[in-house]
């Protein structure tokens, strides 16, 4: 048996497995997250594609703690980097050190906290400009080039990034086009009455809930593959385009409507989301769910609709109305 058909059994197999993998694998992020499964889920949907995910709450809401969880609960290599205005690009990719050995003098390239498989960029609106363009070629590239050498990045890779909305005075606001290489603009919000009395009861004994398995590495790496291969109808497809269109037919409310790497990104995201539903299809539910995180961000409202008070997810929503 050669090594390409090994892998199709393997992936088979997980196929055929993935509604109890998913099912376990949020059982097991429920033991240490409470409540917040639609963020849990829409993290999990950009791991699937691939894609890099923005998130942005108030203080407090336990970003830190989820995604070091996911990435205990996947077994992968997890890195934090605290944004601050006085970051350089080398304290996230690496810099090349000298080493004296032999009583000789070497450079040695000592790789930055990028050398993960989830890197959590936390409040990356406070790192300057020059700090953010820096992870634009590993988000986008998966690779990291210091001086002439280049440095594959281990697969998966994820960059979740988080910005607080509340606090904007020394900020750096990510430009359109880097807000663009975000899959999803995921939204978090304060948790109901019994979710925070489930937390404290949770956090304020003794010993604090862990992770206690985890999702193999070759599967999740299955699990991405599995995603771009769930059938999708071409009439849902002309959906997409026909909802991506409309953002920049509007110009009622919307100065400047989503690129072609929102049609992408609807149709990746609403594949991954029917997986982890264990439908082999997509439907139009799934699309119409998705299009709030993968567009919220790609959308710059007209000064009349900000004016008035409307925000992307209102634009969206009567968007998917229009839209047949």
């Amino acid at each position: 048996m050669n090594e390409n058909s090994t892998d199709s059994g393997q992936a088979s197999t997980t196929y055929q497995n993935a509604g109890r993998i998913f099912k376990s694998f949020f059982e097991e992020i429920g033991n240490v997250i409470v409540g917040q499964n639609r963020v849990v889920e829409q993290i999990i949907i950009s791991i699937l594609c691939e894609g890099h995910a923005l998130v942005e709450s108030n203080p407090g809401l336990g970003k830190t703690l989820m995604i070091s969880t996911i990435s205990k609960a996947m077994n992968l290599k997890f890195s934090r980097i605290q944004c601050t205005p006085d970051l350089m690009p080398s304290d996230i990719t690496g810099t090349n050190v000298i080493l004296e050995t032999d009583h000789k003098k070497e450079f040695k390239f000592e790789p930055g906290p990028v050398f993960a498989n989830i890197v959590l960029a936390d409040e990356v609106n406070r790192a300057s400009p020059k700090t953010q363009s820096a992870l634009l070629e590993a988000m986008q590239e998966k690779q990291v080039t210091v001086g002439n050498d280049t440095f594959l990045l281990d697969r998966p890779f994820f960059i979740l990034a988080t910005q607080n909305p509340i606090e904007m005075e020394g900020t750096y606001p990510l430009p359109e086009a880097q807000l663009d290489r975000f899959l999803l603009k995921i939204l978090v919000d304060y948790p109901s009455f019994e979710e925070e009395m489930e937390i404290i009861n949770r956090y304020t004994k003794s010993e604090t809930p862990r992770i206690t398995k985890g999702l193999d590495k070759s599967t999740l790496l299955d699990l991405q593959k599995l995603t771009r291969q769930v059938p999708i109808s071409e009439e849902l497809k002309e959906r997409v385009l026909n909802i991506v269109a409309m953002t920049r037919k509007d110009k009622e409310h919307i100065e400047y409507g989503a690129s072609p790497r929102a049609s992408i990104g609807l149709i990746l995201a609403a594949k991954a989301r029917a997986l982890i539903q264990g439908r082999n299809f997509v439907s139009k539910e799934d699309i119409d769910y998705m299009a709030y995180p993968v567009l919220r961000h790609r959308l710059i409202l007209t000064f009349e609709a900000e004016r008035s008070g409307m925000t992307p997810d209102q634009a969206i929503e009567e968007i998917l109305k229009k839209v047949k």
